[in-house]
């Protein structure tokens, strides 16, 4: 197939998913919308801003390099969400402007189809430049909040939503719940759907569990800085943890030097406990995981997170937030704890939970680690999602 991509060129779980079709033999070609390093093996790629990604703030993830603020600044969830509200309201205007650049693109690759990995921006962006054709296919993916976060913010945003999935051909989403709520947000029953790991899977030769559990009570947090994870909770539940565990440490890959979880760190009194890490490589987290007894994704809104499936394939417990998602692939108290994202004394208490329950741990990692060999392998998923594209292309 001759498939362009329309997707954030940086994320990883993009790069994953797209080098997935590169290494299968497909002719690939990526319309990032930010500024992204080329990816190896893509046949062309550009630069398609669009809902101002192309704004110096909005760029690029922590650099390894970058060093500690002297005075940690607080970021309120209040400043936060100012900055979500803003995009939520001016992004969809910027779409239209932004349609020429990707649409002379697709004119000039000819794909058989167009698959953007995400609505917003990129699968509304994909979706104007397709308007009144019929060719090439859309295929829409959907990670985590598309219909639970952004959809539902303002009228605009669900006005876009919607004229995006009557314009697709197809759905992709990483659980069950969002072909579910697809359906309300127009998409017809008659289109192709499927669910697969966002990022294709969890490679097996990276992700493996250490031949025994870790000593070490170690707690990992990867979800990064994001607008829909509650870092801020995070971090008060680890206070609470450690004044009643001082031997507990807690690392946080793609949080070094940024100022929001400086702050917290600081404003906790964790500087002791608390290891904030670059942006690391896929063999780099895993052997983080490897080294820890219990992952905490304290997310409000999300799908299948990547890095909650790579955790589990290392062997780590998950003490995750109480939404409907997770429960596709957890059990309160069988293999996994839940806990109210916004509440820091559930979170603590379910973190301690999970440390001080040696059984509840190697109970869970034993089906967390088959499930994830069962449901997640790469080797797996990628053949079955590329027939399924497949499927959809040849559809007339």
């Amino acid at each position: 197939m001759k498939i362009l991509y329309v997707a954030d060129g940086r994320s990883p779980t993009a790069r994953n998913w797209i080098s997935a079709f590169i290494e299968r033999g497909h002719e690939v070609h990526l319309a990032s919308t930010y500024p992204a390093d080329p990816l190896p093996g893509v046949a062309s790629q550009r630069v398609t801003p669009v809902a101002f990604s192309n704004l110096r703030w909005l760029k690029g993830a922590p650099r390894p390099d970058k060093a500690p603020p002297a005075r940690p600044r607080p970021m309120t969830r209040a400043g936060v969400a100012i900055l979500t509200r803003a995009r939520h309201l001016l992004g969809p205007p910027t779409i239209p402007t932004a349609v020429p650049r990707l649409d002379a693109y697709i004119r000039r690759v000819q794909p058989e189809v167009v698959h953007a990995l995400r609505i917003p921006y990129e699968g509304m962006l994909a979706a104007a430049a397709l308007k009144g054709r019929q060719t090439p296919k859309l295929v829409v993916s959907v990670w985590g909040n598309d219909f639970t976060l952004h959809a539902p913010a303002n009228p605009l945003l669900s006005r876009w939503t919607r004229s995006t999935l009557r314009r697709a051909d197809a759905l992709l989403a990483d659980t069950q719940r969002d072909l579910n709520l697809a359906r309300t947000w127009s998409l017809h029953a008659g289109k192709p759907t499927a669910v697969f790991p966002g990022g294709g899977g969890i490679r097996p030769e990276i992700f493996y569990p250490a031949e025994a559990e870790p000593t070490a009570p170690v707690i990992i947090n990867p979800r990064g800085l994001r607008a829909y994870v509650r870092n801020d909770v995070f971090f008060a539940a680890a206070a609470l943890v450690h004044a009643q565990r001082p031997d507990v440490r807690f690392v946080c890959p793609a949080m070094q030097g940024e100022p929001p979880a400086v702050h917290w760190v600081w404003q906790h009194g964790l500087e002791e406990a608390v290891t904030l890490l670059p942006m690391l490589s896929q063999p780099e987290l895993a052997e983080q995981f490897r080294r820890a007894q219990v992952i905490c994704s304290p997310s409000e809104h999300d799908g299948t997170p990547n890095s909650l499936l790579e955790a589990l394939a290392c062997g780590c417990f998950p003490v995750v937030g109480d939404i409907e998602s997770m429960r596709e692939w957890l059990m309160d108290d069988v293999n996994g704890l839940f806990a109210p994202p916004q509440d820091s004394a559930a979170l603590a208490t379910a973190l301690l939970r999970a440390l001080d329950d040696a059984e509840l741990r190697a109970r869970a990692r034993q089906h967390n680690l088959q499930q994830v060999a069962e449901r997640a392998r790469y080797d797996a998923v990628i053949p079955a999602a590329e027939a399924w594209l497949m499927e959809v292309v040849a559809i007339g």
